[in-house]
Order: C-alpha cells, then sequence, then structure tokens
C-alpha cells in the first residue's frame, strides 16, 4: 500500500502567506471537515496564490495525511522567526513574505476573512503557536525572559489576596451593615462555638435528633429560648432580639435552627401571641427553658398553605365544659410537624371550632400529645415522618386525634372565647377579619425565615468569593493563570448576589425595626414580612446553587457545607406559607390598599389622582430620560428608585384593571384571580424590589461618610443596575427604556462588576463572620486550600 505524501514547507511567498492559518487548524492534530471546507473554498477564489504555493497548501490539507509531529514542529519554527510582532494570523502570515508583492492587500483580505469563518481568536492563537514549553517566544526583540503579564496579554484580573487584619473599610461596612441587638447576636456566636453545637456532617439520625435536642437545650439554659416572651414570664420582652438570634444561629447547623424555631418562635411564640394571661402563666416559662417541649400542629396532609381549608374539628361539649379533638380522615391528619416524632409534648393544634351547628372557623388549642414518661396521651396516635431531604436532625412527624378531650381553657383565646354555657364571643365580628387577625400575628416566623435565609446566602457568599480569589484555573498563552474571579461570567455570577445581600441586610433591619415597635402599620408590615420571605429564601436557594458551581468540585465535597445547606434550606421556600402562596397574598394586600386609597377619594380627588400618575408617567416617559446613558445618570440610586416605583405602580394599576374588566364580565372573584395569577406575583416581587433598594438608600443617607460608607454605596449601585438589568425586557416593551439605554445597563453592570471584584474580598469579610463559623476549607481564604 503506497504510503501518504507527507506536507513540506516551501519558500512560496503565497504559501508562507497561508502558513500561520494552516498551522492553527492543524494545532488540535485533527482538521475538520468545516475547516477543510472553508480552507479550500478560500484557496480557489484566491488568484492571487502561485501554482506552487496552490499545491504545497493542498498537501496540507489531506485529512488522512495529517502532518506528522517533526512536520507540524518544522512549520512552527518557521512561523516563530518569521511571524514578527502582528496580532492577527493574518498579520502573520504576511510577515512570512520577505519582501513587498502587489498582492498584498489582497491577501490579507482573503487571510482575514478565512480567520473570522474559522472563529480563531487570532492574537491568542498567534501566542498558542508561538511558545516554547510555556514561554511566549520573543519575536519583536523583547529578551527572552521577559514574559507578558495579564496585562499585557488584555486582562484585567487584580484580584488580591485576603489580608491579614480587615481593612478600616471593612470594620466600618461590617459595623453599618451588622443588624440590631450586638449583645444577643455575640451570645448567639459564643454560643455556636460550644462543642454541643457542633453537630459532625456525617452523623445517623438518631443521633443527630439527640444532639440536636441537646443543643436547643444548651441555647435555652443560657437565656436564649424566651427572650421574645414577655419580661413577666421569664422572657426578655423583646420580639426584635427574637429575630436577631434566629438570624445569627443560621450560622450554625440548620436543624438545630429550625428546632429552635419551632420550640421558642412557634410553639411558644403561638401560645404568647394567640393566648392569655392564663395560658402565660401556665406555659411560657417552660416552653423557654425546654421544660415543655411542645409543637405547631397547623400543617395537615390535605391542606398546607390553605389554613383557612383546615378540617381537623374542635367540638365543643356544653355538658362537660371540653373540647373535643377529631381528625376526620387521614387528609386531615396533621403533617410535617417539628418536635411531634420524639420529643414534643404538648401541641398547639389549629382546628375548627364548632359548636352546635355552628363552624366558627380555624382557632388555636393547646393540647397534651405526649405523657411525662413519653408515652403518647389517649387518643393520639403519631408517626415518625422518618428520613427527609434535609434538616433530619429535626423530629418531624405526623399526628391523628380520636375524640381527644381537652379543657375550655384549652382555647388560645386573644381573640375568641367561648363561655362555660357555649356561647362564641370575639371582639373582631367578622370571621374572616378574625381569621387574618389570628395569623397575623405569627408574622414573626416570616421574618424569621427572611432573616435566616439572608445569613445563609452570606456564608455561601463568603466561601465562594475566597475561593474564587484563591482558586487559579486558565489564563492568556505565555502568562499565569489567573484567578476564577477575574472571570467576567463569574463576577456575574457572585457579585450581583452579594449587593442583593447588603440590600436586604437594610430591608431586613427596617422590617424588624417595625415588627418590635407597637404603632407600626400591621398590615404594611404583613405584605413586607411575606414579600421578603419570599424572596430572601429564593434568593438563598438560587445563590447556594451559583456558589457552589462556583466552587466546581470542592464545592461539591460535603466537608465544604453546601450539600448540607442546600439540603437544609430547600424546605425555607415553602416553610411559614408556599412562595407562590405568599406573593398572591402580597399582591392582594397592595390590591387592597389601592382601592382603599381610590375609595377614600372624592370624584375630583381620583380625577387628581390620575391626573398626578399621567404626569409623574409623562415625566419619567421623557425621550431624554428614557435615552440617558452617561455613567452619572446610570449610577443615579434616585434613577434605579424611580423605574422600580414605576414598575411597581404600573403593575398594580394594570392588575387591578384585569381584574375589574374580569369580574365585570362575570367571573367569580376565584377565577379573576386565578387568571391574573401571573401578573399578581410579578408585581409582588416589584413591590420586594423596590422597598428592598428604598431600605438601602435610606440606610446610606442616614450613614456617616467614611470608607465603610463608600464601599456600601458602590454595592448598593451594583444592585440598583442589576435590578434594572433583570427586567429590561419589561422596560423596553413599555417604553421606559430605549434600546441604546438598555444597553447602556447591561455594559454597566459589567464595568461594576469589574471594578468590585477588586474589592470581593472585602465586600464578603464585611459580613463579619468568623472563620471558625464558616467552617469550610475552602472558605478560608487559603490558596494552598482551594486548590488541592
Amino acid at each position: 500500500m503506497p504510503t501518504k505524501r507527507q506536507p513540506e514547507l516551501s519558500d512560496d511567498p503565497t504559501f508562507l502567506a497561508f502558513l500561520p492559518l494552516l498551522c492553527a487548524v492543524w494545532a488540535d492534530c485533527l482538521m475538520e471537515e468545516s475547516e477543510l471546507s472553508a480552507v479550500s473554498r478560500a484557496l480557489g477564489e484566491a488568484r492571487w496564490i502561485t501554482a506552487e504555493g496552490e499545491a504545497r497548501i493542498a498537501d496540507w490539507l489531506d485529512p488522512a495525511a495529517p502532518p506528522t509531529p517533526d512536520a507540524f514542529g518544522a512549520a512552527l519554527a518557521v512561523l516563530r522567526e518569521g511571524a514578527g510582532s502582528s496580532l492577527t494570523l493574518a498579520g502573520a502570515g504576511m510577515s512570512m513574505v520577505a519582501r513587498e508583492v502587489p498582492w498584498r492587500d489582497e491577501a490579507l483580505a482573503t487571510l482575514g476573512q478565512l480567520e473570522l469563518e474559522l472563529g480563531l481568536a487570532g492574537a491568542e492563537a498567534l501566542r498558542d503557536l508561538t511558545r516554547v514549553d510555556g514561554m511566549v517566544v520573543p519575536v519583536d526583540g523583547a529578551p527572552p525572559d521577559d514574559r507578558p503579564g495579564l496585562a499585557a496579554a488584555g486582562v484585567d484580573v487584580p484580584v488580591p489576596a485576603r489580608a491579614a487584619a480587615p481593612s478600616r473599610a471593612v470594620l466600618e461596612a461590617t459595623a453599618l451593615l451588622r443588624g440590631d441587638h450586638p449583645e444577643i447576636r455575640a451570645r448567639v456566636r459564643t454560643a455556636l462555638r460550644r462543642p454541643e453545637l457542633r453537630i459532625p456532617v456525617e452523623i445517623p439520625r438518631a443521633e443527630y435528633r439527640t444532639r440536636t435536642l441537646a443543643a436547643v437545650q444548651h441555647l435555652a439554659d443560657g437565656g436564649l429560648g424566651a427572650i421574645s416572651y414577655p419580661r413577666e414570664y421569664g422572657g426578655g420582652g423583646d420580639p426584635g432580639a427574637g429575630v436577631a438570634a434566629f438570624e445569627e444561629l443560621a450560622l450554625g447547623d440548620l436543624s438545630v435552627l429550625v428546632k429552635y424555631g419551632v420550640q421558642f418562635g412557634l410553639f411558644g411564640g403561638s401560645i404568647a401571641q394567640l393566648g392569655t394571661a392564663k395560658h402565660h402563666r401556665r406555659y411560657l416559662a417552660r416552653a423557654g427553658s425546654l421544660a415543655l417541649p411542645g409543637c405547631y400542629a397547623m400543617t395537615e396532609t390535605g391542606h398546607g398553605s390553605n389554613v383557612k381549608g383546615l378540617r381537623t374539628t374542635a367540638t365543643f361539649d356544653p355538658a362537660a365544659a371540653e373540647f373535643v379533638i377529631d381528625t376526620p380522615d387521614d387528609d386531615a391528619a396533621k403533617d410535617y410537624i417539628g418536635n411531634a416524632a420524639l420529643h414534643g409534648r404538648l401541641a398547639t393544634v389549629f382546628a375548627r371550632l364548632r359548636i352546635g351547628a355552628d363552624d366558627h372557623g380555624v382557632h388555636a388549642f393547646v393540647v397534651p400529645i405526649r405523657q411525662d414518661d413519653g408515652s403518647t396521651c389517649p387518643g393520639v396516635r403519631i408517626e415518625d415522618r422518618g428520613a427527609k431531604q434535609g434538616l433530619n436532625g429535626v423530629d418531624n412527624g405526623r399526628i391523628w386525634f380520636d375524640s381527644v378531650r381537652v379543657e375550655r381553657a384549652a382555647l388560645l383565646d386573644r381573640f375568641a372565647r367561648v363561655t362555660a354555657g357555649g356561647r362564641y364571643e370575639s371582639p373582631i365580628p367578622s370571621p374572616g377579619r378574625r381569621f387574618f387577625t389570628m395569623l397575623g400575628t405569627l408574622v414573626a416566623g416570616r421574618i424569621s425565615i427572611a432573616a435566616a435565609s439572608h445569613t445563609v446566602a452570606k456564608k455561601a457568599l463568603t466561601i465562594a468569593v475566597r475561593y474564587a480569589a484563591a482558586r487559579r484555573q486558565f489564563g492568556p498563552a505565555g502568562g499565569d493563570e489567573i484567578p476564577i474571579l477575574g472571570y467576567l461570567a463569574l463576577q456575574r455570577e457572585l457579585l450581583p448576589r452579594v449587593a442583593v445581600s447588603y440590600a436586604t441586610a437594610f430591608a431586613l433591619r427596617d422590617l424588624v425595626r417595625r415588627f418590635a415597635d407597637e404603632g407600626a402599620d400591621r398590615r404594611q408590615l404583613e405584605v413586607r414580612a411575606a414579600a421578603l420571605k419570599a424572596v430572601a429564601s429564593r434568593h438563598a436557594m438560587e445563590t447556594l446553587q451559583a456558589c457552589r458551581e462556583a466552587c466546581g468540585g470542592r464545592g461539591y465535597l460535603a466537608e465544604n457545607r453546601f450539600a448540607r445547606m442546600k439540603a437544609d434550606t430547600d424546605v425555607f421556600t415553602t416553610f411559614e406559607g408556599a412562595n407562590p402562596v405568599l406573593l398572591q397574598l402580597v399582591a392582594k394586600g397592595l390590591l387592597s390598599n389601592y382601592r382603599r386609597d381610590m375609595g377614600d377619594l372624592s370624584m375630583w380627588g381620583i380625577a387628581r389622582h390620575l391626573a398626578e400618575l399621567a404626569g409623574t408617567r409623562l415625566a419619567e416617559m421623557n425621550p431624554v430620560v428614557t435615552r440617558r446613558t452617561d455613567p452619572g445618570h446610570l449610577a443615579s440610586h434616585e434613577f434605579h428608585l424611580s423605574a422600580l416605583r414605576y414598575r411597581e405602580e404600573r403593575l398594580l394599576r394594570s392588575l387591578a384593571r384585569r381584574l375589574k374588566a374580569r369580574l365585570d364580565q362575570g367571573m367569580d372573584s376565584f377565577g379573576a384571580v386565578n387568571a391574573c395569577q401571573d401578573h399578581m406575583i410579578a408585581l409582588a416581587r416589584a413591590h420586594a424590589d423596590r422597598f428592598i433598594l428604598a431600605a438601602a438608600v435610606k440606610a446610606l443617607e442616614d450613614m456617616k461618610r467614611g470608607p465603610g460608607s463608600r464601599l456600601i454605596k458602590e454595592v448598593i449601585t451594583l444592585h440598583g443596575l442589576a435590578a434594572l438589568e433583570a427586567h429590561r425586557e419589561w422596560y423596553l416593551e413599555k417604553g421606559y427604556f430605549e434600546p441604546k439605554k438598555s444597553e447602556a445597563i447591561r455594559r454597566e453592570v459589567n464595568e461594576r462588576c469589574k471594578g468590585l471584584a477588586r474589592r470581593a474580598l472585602e465586600l464578603v469579610d464585611a459580613f463579619g463572620i468568623p472563620d471558625e463559623l464558616i467552617d469550610a476549607p475552602i472558605g478560608l481564604g487559603d490558596p494552598e486550600r482551594a486548590a488541592h
């Protein structure tokens, strides 16, 4: 069988002009069909090529006879000697030609077009081809040891190493970001360092539950269980302090956090908020010390978020002056109840209060479920729900009641009572208003989940940013590998999420202060708590995934915490109300306020209100505004807030119109809401976007000038821009942005990410999380640990 002809070199100038491109397409030892076609087509159309050049080029285009390593090496040697200082393959080809030729311009056009068709990054391909043992050959007279750095290669990656001590800016920013109640936060962090709360990543479920209970007992013994209860019952009398403790506990084991929340927040909190003095005297001190472990039995198998539709019954027996608690069928069993499978002895049970033929809706009762020896009470059946996706230190159970009798005083009667004679009384006449008032007192749970989600996101970002600043991967030809945080794609994944966390810190602080203020508007508080819980829990979930991916295979190791955090926090999107349900609740609250505001206006008032809205719209839709792309305008917080406010108000008005149109057509309210559900959720998220940024901007206005506040301002600017970029298509559809402005916002986000990458380690250090609570090897900023 004849040996195939090997490609040979030639002194023909037209062949030499093609040589850099031929080397580039053979660089991976494989000539693709598409590459062969592109080069062959260019060869056929190039009239400037000589017969000798065409023959030699054809030799190099045979996929069946690729150049041997020796032949390819010889070609590279010729290329390195003659390529000159050109930055393109086409330019290098013409540098190979020893003399001026009349076909130079025609050849450059052919070769340049071919370079584009082949998708070759000319400068980078040329650097790769001219390297010798990892060093760029000095083709332009530079000394061999003068290797081009990252800047020379066009790569701007000034990602610093972690400083040995925090800068003044970091110290100031940490102080500004830290929430209220610093003493409580310090006490919790001290407790988290104790061995009782340092639970291993891998542990059998039974042992995990035992250790979780012991950890919660340690917190109770340290006075951290009852801090939100009234002082006269052994508490600290500070609801805001309870949220602060919960927020800090999220730095540790999340099963401990959730069991703590079930015991002291849900169980004890429901008694504190829904009960009266007799319940407080009897239960609160024991609940706060964990002498009385309890459950919060609201959710049913068939009615999770639909609390109003719960089917467990509490029927009043006037002869015995007792309530009889019953589970009518398996669908009405109390399900996923924390503390129920093993440890709970008393449960706050939500059931329909019935007197004779009258159903007064859902109320709360305290019902014993276990006796002192741990056995279940008569008529109570409990099933262990077993292993879950996460939070396996929490003993979730399922509870059935079969004619369980409790005294009349078992009704938590802050908002309704039943007399000894069986008469139902309530200071709130409307059943609907009474029901929502009862649930509104439990808003602390939603704020607490938002706070914990915020903490988990900060911890994940600290780990990921530190790893990304230390981990090196790839880089320009002839240069060093660069930190992966130097890549724009990763900056965009992490830094806008850091900015969300900064803004959320201020929104959360504002919300907790409103919660602790008895004079605050409770309706607005409930709406904001629902919105912040929904967006913060979603932010945590998406941030954990982005951070895990940023850390590659190292992020997948259990020791680096992402697996546990992801599994444990996934259910935060369901706790205290599933997020889509909460977002609809937010939209309904905004619609109620809108309807009330419009209803309070006279006819002239309505006309004036609409005129003001139209005037605002005209001002904001002014072509000068919609087209402005100067950096000062794009960085303006006033611009960001105006745009977010416009989106919220427009979505609110258009939703009101859509609902009214359907109701006017005879559709019932359920059908109308269902038809506009996507609109409602968009409105709720727009509301959250606006009030989160507004809280951050207000906090900035109140800060003293200093390096910490300047750093925070830069981060909040990125947050505002990224929030607008996320909805560019909406603003384009509505004419609020013109295309050039939309493009300018995208470019500005890129530039802000690049700029803040230089200070990314400072940004996460300012979260103020101690290394021992990060508790992940790759999150300690150690390049050796990050790389190996």
